[in-house]
């Protein structure tokens, strides 16, 4: 018998639902690469349900307890006296999501000493340190792929509520007001502008492709080159750095993994080198930014504007800069956790325990740590190293 602690957000303020909005899913068999979609041999739940929140349990458990296994579920993961904590001495396997993180530091693996597999249900495995679970020999996976569409359309929701100035103009029907000049004061139209992505992998060559079509100049910078004939359709430039980007750009997004060689490469230094007034999104991971910078260039000026739904940590304290710091369009970390990626992430973390306690291999894709190396598309994305430095904060929220 494995003990799987799986640590979910909580549920709503209201109570877990007991309708929805609407009544189904559209149905998706590949992915943009033609990548299946997660294959578990069973799935026990219905998709547009809620899952990803403590009562959704990922619709993990009749599976779980029925071969025999123990679940325990919760959303307190920080602090000394959380139940993650108080689960970790004997867990075979801790699964979490990038939304709530359970952040897995070398301290909380040496206190584990049965851990056999660290799981995201999600993308992005930057809340575990790699290198200790290199070091223990420990599985690290993630379902990539799950909710990377997801992400772009938040991307694209965020430019346009930026650059338009969206969100204050609808605090102003709020408050009972016709402030026509105050809402276009700060109004633009995305049309023209120069638009770049740090990294083009799943989710920033789908935010390159839903830009396309507004008649904007496309940018991206990555280690990895696209294929001449997707810059060609895309009339792409290609840029080795991010100086080289940021000069000519109105609109920046950010797109790539966090590891060591990314932490904080939006700095006070590094904002200087980009354009007056321009817009930054992030819905990658918060640490790639210096926040205290990013609060201080929306001060200044040097940005128009910042949005996001990625901090650090995660969540965020009451007192976060990004929190009260003006011009921005922040949101809690939900880009990737909309109903229609929770199916998707939920039948993948199936797929991988299905797998693990069948012997049988769990696909490249979802990889990143496996036989004491970076493996899979871990190999592909990350580098060794940890970025999980800090995330002790993050028991400060429910403090205050």
């Amino acid at each position: 018998m494995a003990k799987i602690v799986c640590v979910l957000y909580d549920d709503p303020v209201t109570g877990y639902p007991k309708t929805y909005a609407r009544d189904d899913l559209p149905h998706l068999e590949r992915y943009p690469d033609g990548q299946t979609l997660p294959t578990p041999r069973y799935i026990d739940f219905v998709p547009g349900t809620l899952l990803g929140s403590v009562s959704g349990e990922l619709g993990l458990r009749k599976y779980l307890e029925g071969n025999g296994h123990q679940l325990v579920v919760t959303s307190s993961k920080d602090g000394a006296n959380s139940v993650l904590d108080r689960e970790l001495h004997d867990a075979e396997i801790v699964i979490s999501q990038p939304f709530w993180p359970a952040y897995m530091t070398a301290e909380r693996i040496a206190r584990a000493p049965k851990l056999k597999m660290i799981v995201t249900a999600g993308i992005g495995s930057d809340h575990t340190d790699l290198q200790a679970a290199m070091e223990r020999g420990i599985t690290v996976a993630e379902v990539t792929y799950c909710n990377s569409n997801s992400v772009a359309e938040h991307v694209l929701m965020m430019i346009l509520g930026l650059v338009r100035n969206y969100i204050p103009s609808y605090n102003w029907v709020m408050k009972g007001g016709w402030n026509i000049a105050d809402c276009v004061a700060r109004s633009y139209d995305l049309e023209g502008m120069q638009v770049g992505t740090v990294a083009a992998g799943r989710i920033g060559l789908r935010v390159l492709r839903l830009l396309k079509p507004f008649g904007v100049g496309l940018h991206y910078m990555d280690r990895h080159r696209l294929p001449e004939s997707v810059e060609q359709e895309l009339n792409l430039t290609h840029h080795t750095n991010l100086a080289s980007l940021s000069k000519v750009c109105d609109v920046v997004t950010l797109n790539c993994p966090l590891h060591p060689e990314t932490e904080h490469m939006i700095n006070a230094d590094t904002l200087k080198g980009f354009k007056r007034g321009a817009y930054l999104i992030n819905t990658a991971r918060g640490k790639l930014c210096d926040r205290d910078a990013i609060a201080a260039a929306l001060e200044s000026g040097q940005l128009a504007g910042y949005a996001g739904d990625v901090w650090f940590p995660q969540p965020a304290p009451a007192d976060h800069p990004w929190r009260s710091m003006p011009h921005h369009g922040m949101t809690p970390h939900i880009s990737g956790t909309s109903l229609s990626a929770q199916a998707r992430y939920a039948a993948g973390t199936r797929e991988i325990l299905e797998c693990y306690f069948e012997g049988r291999p769990i696909r490249n894709e979802y990889l990143i740590v496996q036989k004491g190396e970076l493996a899979g598309v871990g190999a592909h994305s990350y580098s060794a190293g940890n970025a999980t430095k800090g995330s002790e904060e993050a028991a400060r929220y429910k403090k205050q």
